[in-house]
């Protein structure tokens, strides 16, 4: 055979194994795409199916307190139903009375202060401000009786109150302005009863109603909750798992999991989705990663207040305005109040978009007597950033305002908010501020210098539930992406698809230009090759039938 046919059959195998190469390809690029547009993620999650078992299982007594002799008595007062549980559990007491939910406060070390006590006693907020001097109203959210004033008994274990977290009757209630006394209207005898496990009715008595009104505080915690949809709440739903509060925020002794970061410092004993989820929930290793710096709740709680409104903002500054000389209040379309005499005017909203910042489980609080150092003052902290490898994003709801303060001393002050009676100094029944924040500050023990007025505030309160379900979550796109993005107030880190870096940026446009130029040089020199050998066979073909025959 003649090198030139050879060569010729070189060349066409070549063309012949390049367009099979070509071919595979085409076929190989046709079925990847083909595949990610037909995929579907598997669905059965067998650690979320484990858990939707064992909290389908609910807990049955083993005890029918109705059957029990020491209960079976006309109860003439609350004391007399602590001290018939206290015949069976006669260490309780003790337990409670270690507990925050009976002191207000717990002892912890925060940076710049060491350690210091903190709680209901002595942090103040921006809503109803605090309890100094107003406990007989504040009480009603206490695990005890008869709490007047700061010189409350703590060590009266008969003013325990076992059932206001234990009554399943759902006939228990606070009275108000009661100093923690139950209302005159309930039955003690039926109460005592029917205790047991509590329940959300038990939790949501205090914790839907604080600061003034269901959902006020926190956003994401309500009376809707009793009794809502999956939608509203995948956990608490009654066509969902239907769980107890207590089923996330279990104790031990009566030392409840979970602390309310308005008044706890330190990342310790708190209640977090891993415990019950771990930290590799999703079957996706992507979705999995982002726990690392992007909690649970930042994605899969897109919303919150999603059945009656929260309270956004509340002006002190605005109180004290009456009509004909008496007190009013003026409501809007949906039944919350725009204004009240006794507290100032308000700003609600409904299904709120969270804001979002970093925390690493440690905060500080303003306490009373503190000093002003900026404005608006920040009524708690929540302390992370970007490099504290123990910080996460996390939802949050931003409530602003102002209220009173200390023009002289630079601090905020606590006012006399409630009183029975007109001519004892509250500012609820004679609207007088100056009196009020003179005998407020009195029974603080701190100092009033006579000369007040009103300062922005801020407070942050972490969102935690209301956990939407799966197909309602954060998309990626919400939080990848350059304008209105639900991130785009946090800085100090690179967030793919919203940050621009110019030395990234040039690189990436680079290696982009050059590797279209590689694909288009490795091209036209496959074009001008194959045009090249194309001639040549011609020509050789040309040669062979042109040579004369030996």
């Amino acid at each position: 055979m003649h090198y030139e046919q050879l060569l010729i059959m070189i060349v066409r195998k070549r063309d012949a194994m390049l367009r099979n190469l070509l071919f595979v390809i085409l076929l190989i690029v046709f079925t990847l795409v083909l595949v990610n547009v037909l995929h579907q993620e598997d669905s059965y999650n067998l650690k979320l199916e484990e858990l939707k078992h064992k909290y389908a299982l609910k807990p049955v007594p083993s005890v029918n307190h109705n059957k029990l002799p020491a209960l079976q008595v006309n109860f003439k007062s609350p004391q007399e139903v602590t001290e018939a549980c206290l015949q069976c559990h006669t260490e309780t007491h003790k337990e409670i009375m270690a507990s925050s939910h009976w002191n207000w406060e717990r002892a912890s070390y925060v940076e710049g202060r060491g350690v210091s006590s903190a709680g209901k006693k002595n942090v103040m907020n921006n809503f109803c401000i605090g309890t100094n001097s107003n406990q007989q109203s504040c009480a009603k959210c206490h695990i005890g009786f008869g709490m007047t004033s700061t010189h409350y008994d703590f060590n009266n274990a008969r003013n325990v109150d076992c059932m206001v977290c234990h009554d399943n009757s759902e006939e228990y209630l606070k009275g108000a302005s009661m100093a923690g006394y139950p209302d005159r209207t309930v039955n003690l005898e039926n109460v005592a009863q029917s205790v047991g496990s509590p329940r959300k009715s038990n939790c949501g008595s205090c914790h839907f109603f604080g600061g003034g009104g269901n959902n006020v505080k926190h956003g994401d915690l309500e009376s809707a909750q009793l009794s809502c949809s999956r939608e509203v709440d995948v956990h608490m739903g009654a066509n969902g798992m239907n769980l107890e509060c207590v089923a996330c925020h279990t104790a031990e002794n009566h030392k409840m999991l979970g602390k309310l970061y308005s008044v706890s410092t330190d990342n310790s004993d708190r209640a977090t989705c891993e415990q019950c989820h771990t930290s590799t929930p999703h079957l996706s290793d992507v979705l999995n990663r982002h726990d690392s710096k992007v909690s649970c709740q930042a994605c899969h709680i897109p919303q919150y207040a999603k059945v009656n409104s929260t309270k956004m903002s509340w002006k002190w500054s605005d109180a004290g305005k009456l009509r004909n000389g008496q007190p009013f209040e003026e409501e809007d379309s949906l039944g919350n109040h725009n204004y009240l005499s006794i507290k100032g005017s308000f700003v609600w909203e409904r299904n709120v978009k969270p804001d979002y910042v970093w925390f690493n489980g440690t905060a500080d609080q303003y306490l009373l007597g503190d000093s002003i150092q900026s404005v608006p003052v920040k009524m708690n902290t929540l302390n992370g950033d970007y490099h504290d490898r123990l910080s996460k994003i996390i939802p949050v709801k931003i409530h602003v305002g102002d209220q009173i303060y200390d023009k002289v001393y630079n601090r905020l002050v606590q006012p006399k908010l409630y009183g029975e009676a007109e001519g004892d100094s509250a500012f609820w029944k004679d609207f007088k501020w100056d009196e009020a924040v003179a005998a407020g500050m009195k029974e603080s023990g701190l100092p009033y210098s006579g000369e007040y007025g009103f300062i922005e505030t801020e407070m942050y309160w972490p969102v935690n539930h209301m956990v939407a379900p799966k197909s309602q979550s954060v998309g990626c796109a919400e939080c990848h992406t350059r304008s209105n993005g639900r991130l785009a107030k946090l800085s100090g880190f690179y967030l793919p698809g919203r940050d621009s870096n110019e030395t990234l940026d040039t690189l990436g446009f680079w290696m982009f230009i050059l590797t279209l130029l590689s694909v288009f040089g490795h091209a036209m020199v496959r074009m001008l090759a194959k045009i090249y050998l194309n001639k040549y066979e011609k020509q050789v073909i040309s040669y062979e039938e042109d040579k004369p025959e030996e």
